[in-house]
């Protein structure tokens, strides 16, 4: 089994809002075990433009923190799995829940789109 897996960062931990986040993580992973750690930055920020990155990358799921409807609309699109509202920030941690089947998706998404995000 080969999947790759994004992960949102910002200030080295998963982002709490996936289209603000400052780079991608994108880890491969093979038979349960890391073979590949790549760190991307994301393109300019429009309307979509992470998801469709994302897609690009061949990535089969994303695990976020937070992340707009319209943005898990367009990776379920892709054939993307979504993994929302998780709170752990080790990746190691969160690549073997998730091969595992133990890490949790909340399922929430960040509702507000843009209009009171304090930087």
């Amino acid at each position: 089994m080969r999947i790759k897996i994004a992960f949102p960062i910002s200030e080295g931990k998963l982002s709490e809002h996936f289209g603000h986040c400052e780079q991608f993580v994108i880890v491969t992973v093979v038979n349960n075990e890391i073979v590949k750690e790549e760190l991307l930055s994301p393109p300019g920020h429009v309307h979509g433009a992470y998801p469709k990155f994302l897609a690009g990358q061949a990535v089969d799921v994303v695990i976020a923190g937070g992340i707009g409807q319209s943005a898990v609309s367009i990776l379920k699109a892709n054939g993307v799995e979504v993994i929302t509202g998780v709170e752990v920030s080790d990746i190691q941690t969160m690549v073997s829940d998730y091969v595992n089947g133990t890490l949790e998706s909340t399922g929430e998404s960040c509702g507000h789109h843009d209009s009171h995000h304090h930087h």
